[in-house]
């Protein structure tokens, strides 16, 4: 309870952990924890949540899961993937 940011609307974690890793420590790593597009912000508490920090749509969360995931490519070579799944278009 204390690493994971509850009571903010988020969709829970969005990135799977990697084999031997976990996503939230490469997103801290790379530098990522406060990015933010629009209403869309990774959490400042555990970096592998998306919240809505006021107004955030659905375009906005998927280009910040976008730019995390290339930002960890470039930092450490790993490519995250998606846990949250996308339904219809955005």
């Amino acid at each position: 309870m204390a690493t994971q940011p509850l009571g903010a609307a988020t969709a829970g974690c969005v990135f799977k952990n990697p084999a031997g890793d976990h996503a939230g420590r490469l997103i801290e790593v790379a530098g990522c924890k406060g990015w933010r597009e629009g209403g869309a912000v990774v959490s400042s508490r555990h970096a592998n949540f998306i919240e809505n920090a006021g107004g955030a749509t659905a375009a906005q969360v998927l280009a910040l899961l976008e730019r995390v995931r290339r930002q960890v490519r470039a930092v450490s070579g790993v490519d995250l993937e998606p846990e949250v799944e996308v339904l219809g278009d955005v």
